[in-house]
C-alpha cells in the first residue's frame, strides 16, 4: 500500500484555514482497524444509544418519583438531584418538557482507550469537536478531493465516501422531516471559537451539494415573529434547525439564547443536541456502576448492551460529600485496605492506590478538554490532595467523578521523523518515516440516521508512551482509520 508523503500531507493541511495555527505529528498511513474491531465499534454505537435511552428513563422516573423497576420497589429521587445540581431552574424545566421526550444527541462520540484488556470508554461526548477534521483526513488519506493526484494511502478508509459529512447532515435534517431541504445553522459560540473553522468547512462542503447549511455566531440570529432568522445579503432567512456548538454552561453568554428557546417553544426551530444537561454529565457513568441501580440497568438495557457497557465503562463514583451515619462506608475504592467513610480520606492514598482520575462532571468551563482531570498516580501528593479538596468544595454546585484509571497499552505506528512545526510553514524536502511507540485514543463518530447510530468515521490520537492523559497535542498524531483485510 503506497504511503502519503510528508510533503503532500503537509501541503494539503497547510492549504486549509481549517488547520490554521495547529500542528501535530504526521504519518504516512491511516490507523489500521481489524474487521472484528470495526464490528465492535458498531456494537459500541448501538450500546451508546441504548445507554442514552435508558438514562432518559432513569432521569424522568426519578424526577416524577416513580418506581424504577417492574416487580420490586425502587425510587431514587437522588438521581435527579445529582443530574440537576447547579443548573438554572429554567434549563432544568426545559430538559423535562414533554416535547423533549425521546430527544437524543444526533452525534455520539465516545472516547475509547486501547488497553491490554481491549477498549475502555472514559467519556461519551454529545457536543464533540473533530467532525470536520476527521472528514478532511478521511478524504486526504483515501486520495479524495483534498488529495488530488496522490496515491491512495489507505484503501478501506472508514468514512472515505464522505459519510462524516453526509450523515452529519442527514442526522440534522431528520429533525425536520416536514421539509425537503431545511435550513440548518451551525451556531458556534466564542467560547468554542477554535472549532469554528471546521464548522465553516463542513457548511461549505454541504453548500456545494445544494444543501442549506451555514456556520453562524449566536449574535447573527434574530427573531421575526416566533421564527428565528439570520441575514443573507440584506434578506432575512428563516432557520429550521440549530446545531448548537456550545456547552450549556455557556448559555449565559449567548445573548440570543432567549430567542432560541422561544422559537423552539413555538415549534419553529429544532435544536440539536437537545438542551438537556442530564445527557451531558460525566457522572452518568457512576450511575451506571451504582450498586443501588444495577437492577434498573439490567431491566432496561438489552443483554448485549449491558454486557458490553460493563466491559467498557471503568468503575466510577460520584464524589458526594454528604455526611454518613456512624459506621457507614462509601461505595468507592479502598485506602490502606479499608473502605472510606468520607472522600477526604482519599488524600491519604498511596501512589499505587491513586490509580484514579478525578474530573468535574459537567456544566462548568473546565468540564471539557481534560482541563479538570487529576490523575492520582501521575501527580504529587499535594496536587492529589488539592484535587480531592476541590471536588469536595465545589460539590454543592458542581459534582466531581472519581474513575478507575485503565492504562492504555503500548503499541507502535509509523510516523514521520520530523514533526509538522506549524502547518502553514513550508515542509522539508525529504522526511523519513519510522516506527514509533505510543498509546492510542480512538474517537468513533456515530450519527443518528433513521433512529439508528451510523458509524461514519473515527479519529485516532496516537500519543507518545510517556503521556498518561491522551488528547490532541503537538507531539501526538491525529489520523483517520482504515479497515484492514
Amino acid at each position: 500500500m503506497p504511503d502519503l508523503s510528508y510533503d503532500h500531507i503537509h501541503a494539503a493541511l497547510g492549504a486549509q484555514s481549517l488547520f490554521e495555527d495547529k500542528s501535530w505529528q504526521l504519518s504516512p498511513e491511516a490507523w489500521p482497524l481489524a474487521p472484528d474491531q470495526v464490528a465492535q465499534l458498531e456494537a459500541i454505537g448501538a450500546a451508546c444509544l441504548e445507554f442514552h435511552q435508558a438514562l432518559e428513563t432513569l432521569y424522568l422516573r426519578s424526577v416524577a418519583g416513580k418506581n424504577l423497576l417492574r416487580n420490586k420497589p425502587l425510587v431514587a429521587p437522588w438521581v435527579a438531584d445529582y443530574l440537576d445540581r447547579g443548573k438554572p431552574p429554567a434549563l432544568v424545566a426545559h430538559a423535562r418538557e414533554a416535547k423533549n421526550r425521546g430527544a437524543f444527541p444526533p452525534v455520539l462520540r465516545p472516547d475509547l482507550l486501547l488497553t491490554d484488556e481491549g477498549f475502555v470508554m472514559t467519556e461519551l461526548d454529545s457536543v464533540p469537536g473533530g467532525i470536520g477534521l476527521t472528514a478532511f483526513l478521511n478524504r486526504l488519506y483515501a486520495g479524495g478531493p483534498e488529495s488530488p493526484g496522490a496515491p491512495v494511502a489507505g484503501a478501506g478508509i472508514l468514512g472515505a465516501a464522505d459519510e462524516m459529512i453526509l450523515n452529519f447532515h442527514a442526522a440534522l435534517a431528520a429533525l425536520r422531516p416536514d421539509l425537503r431541504n431545511p435550513l440548518i445553522a451551525l451556531v458556534v459560540s466564542d467560547e468554542a471559537a477554535t472549532y469554528r473553522p471546521e464548522m465553516k468547512w463542513l457548511a461549505y462542503q454541504l453548500q456545494v451539494r445544494g444543501l442549506r447549511v451555514f456556520c453562524l455566531r449566536p449574535e447573527d440570529l434574530f427573531p421575526l415573529g416566533s421564527g428565528l432568522f439570520f441575514d443573507v445579503e440584506g434578506n432575512p432567512e428563516k432557520i429550521d434547525v440549530i446545531y448548537r456548538f456550545f456547552e450549556l454552561f455557556d448559555l449565559a453568554n449567548i445573548k440570543t439564547a432567549d430567542f432560541i428557546f422561544e422559537s423552539w417553544t413555538a415549534g419553529e426551530v429544532a435544536i440539536a443536541p437537545p438542551m438537556r444537561p442530564f445527557q451531558e454529565e460525566k457522572l452518568t457513568f457512576a450511575l451506571f456502576h451504582h450498586h443501588l441501580l444495577q437492577d434498573f440497568w439490567a431491566e432496561t438495557l438489552s443483554g448485549r448492551a449491558l454486557k458490553l457497557l460493563r466491559t467498557l465503562i471503568p468503575a466510577s463514583w460520584v464524589m458526594d460529600p454528604a455526611p454518613l451515619p456512624p459506621g457507614a462506608v462509601l461505595d468507592g475504592p479502598r485506602v490502606g485496605g479499608r473502605a472510606l467513610s468520607g472522600w477526604r480520606e482519599l488524600s491519604g492514598a498511596s501512589q499505587k492506590e491513586r490509580d484514579l482520575i478525578i474530573k468535574i462532571s459537567g456544566y462548568h468551563e473546565t468540564a471539557w478538554g481534560a482541563r479538570s482531570v487529576v490523575l492520582g498516580s501521575d501527580c504529587s501528593r499535594e496536587e492529589w490532595q488539592q484535587g480531592v479538596d476541590r471536588a469536595i468544595e465545589l460539590a454543592p454546585a458542581n459534582l466531581h467523578v472519581l474513575q478507575a484509571y485503565r492504562k492504555p497499552r503500548r503499541i507502535e505506528h509509523r510516523l514521520y521523523d520530523s514533526p509538522a512545526a506549524g502547518l502553514s510553514a513550508e515542509g522539508p524536502a525529504k522526511v523519513e518515516a519510522s516506527v514509533k511507540a505510543g498509546r492510542l485514543r480512538l474517537c468513533p463518530y456515530y450519527f443518528l440516521v433513521g433512529g439508528q447510530p451510523r458509524l461514519s468515521g473515527a479519529l485516532a490520537t496516537f500519543c507518545p508512551p510517556d503521556k498518561k492523559i491522551i488528547h490532541g497535542m503537538q507531539d501526538a498524531a491525529l489520523l483517520p482509520c482504515r479497515i484492514t483485510g
